[in-house]
């Protein structure tokens, strides 16, 4: 609430000025709310995770092994808020939420007694100071790769904001302070080098051997095979950032095997949506080049009938043309459609992608919905059709602030159960 009359305030303070004074206002912001719910991350345990790709299913996963081994849990992502029980979802379209509202919802966790609260932080949120005042116990590190290079100015004022989150860790008072962070990644030093009690650090090798499936992940885990429902192997970089981080909070295995067989994955995240069709219909998020190229590879032994926009307007323009080259390399029939334009020509944002389409002949239709049913036509069996870019987002975001509801899943769902009708008559 206090968020929402600060910016409507806001408003009225020429640019110019705002922008000098902008740091100082963050930073007062999010000292007064950490002052008002009274300094809530030091009474609870918490972890942090940040990274371009996989924050959201790692703090799930996070989330599944605690809660599996009897801890009460709160968290915050990009899908949902949660302590204890209670779980509404995050119609905020940002991962990492005001101050004011993360503060309330650590208070919340820990005045319902919950053990852990586990927090999605991002490189934007670093910059308006939202990840200021809270006290972690536990830093997680995913992956970097270039993502909101307008906003931060440069890949590297990209790095930069996202190990500000880990190294905020020095500064807390807490004891024996945990750092993890994927080897893998030629970034992982830099999240290494901040101070911390224990480091611990993973890698797709600690899962050899392994299989990856379209239906599922086999992964040796303390000298035993695991089966995950999850799918693609960025899926198990996710699931060994969870386990390595639990293990060093005193997790057994036999509750991590556990709760990883029984962890049925994401909503949003290579979700799929089935309605009685014997072809695979997924509902995904990616929204970065990397991410659209491997959940396209999850698929590479069926035919793709793919169904992308070019993320949202006015950011990350370079990455709309790659996005369009990777499509043309992977799926046989490709529908072009809007996604988020905000204040951007939707069309022109569509023009981008199909600038990187040579071999195929997209088809292009606005409307998402029509999108989405016309990809039902070109569906035999045995084929996939896959939905990216906005996962679990509720909105189709528009000019001057606008808002259109939407869900990804639910529209697909409508749509396969029309197609079948029509089909049965």
């Amino acid at each position: 609430m206090l968020d929402n009359i600060l910016n409507k305030i806001k408003q009225y303070i020429p640019k110019g000025i705002f922008a000098f004074f902008q740091p100082t206002y963050h930073y007062l912001l999010s000292l007064l709310s950490v002052i008002i719910y009274r300094f809530p991350s030091r009474k609870i345990r918490v972890i942090g995770v940040t990274g371009t790709k996989g924050k959201s299913t790692t703090v799930e996963i996070v989330n599944a092994l605690l809660e599996e081994a009897g801890y009460k849990t709160a968290l915050s992502d990009t899908i949902r808020y949660k302590v204890g029980n209670e779980s509404t979802d995050n119609k905020f379209k940002m991962s990492l939420p005001g101050r004011f509202f993360i503060q309330r919802l650590i208070r919340k966790a820990v005045n319902a007694k919950c053990d852990f609260a586990i927090i999605e932080m991002t490189s934007q949120g670093t910059v308006q100071y939202r990840h200021k005042f809270i006290h972690l116990d536990a830093f997680v590190f995913t992956n970097l790769s270039p993502e909101h290079i307008e906003s931060h100015g440069s890949y590297e004022n990209y790095v930069e904001a996202k190990v500000k989150i880990a190294c905020e860790m020095i500064k807390s008072k807490k004891k024996d302070k945990l750092i993890v962070a994927n080897k893998d990644d030629k970034e992982s030093m830099k999240f290494l080098e901040c101070k911390s009690d224990r480091k611990a650090t993973y890698s797709v090798k600690d899962a050899e051997p392994y299989n990856i499936k379209s239906d599922g992940i086999d992964f040796t885990y303390s000298g035993r095979t695991v089966y995950s429902p999850l799918s693609g192997l960025f899926n198990l970089y996710n699931l060994l950032a969870g386990i390595r981080c639990v293990e060093n909070l005193g997790i057994s295995d036999e509750i991590i095997v556990r709760a990883i067989e029984k962890f049925k994955g994401v909503r949003g995240r290579v979700e799929r949506i089935y309605a009685g069709q014997d072809f695979t219909v997924i509902v995904d998020y990616a929204h970065t080049t990397d991410s659209l190229e491997k959940v396209y590879q999850v698929f590479e032994n069926s035919k793709k009938i793919c169904v992308l926009g070019g993320t949202g307007g006015g950011r990350d323009n370079w990455k709309r043309k790659e996005m369009g080259r990777i499509a043309d390399a992977y799926c046989e029939e490709i529908i072009l459609t809007n996604e988020d334009p905000y204040d951007e020509n939707p069309e022109q944002i569509v023009n981008n992608v199909k600038e990187g389409i040579i071999n195929k002949t997209p088809k292009i239709i606005m409307d998402r919905r029509q999108a989405i049913a016309e990809a039902l036509k070109y569906a035999k069996t045995g084929d996939t059709i896959l939905i990216t870019g906005k996962g679990t987002d509720p909105y189709i975001m528009g000019p001057n602030g606008t808002k259109t509801p939407w869900n990804d899943a639910e529209i697909a769902k409508e749509e396969i159960e029309k197609f079948l009708n029509n089909s049965n008559k």
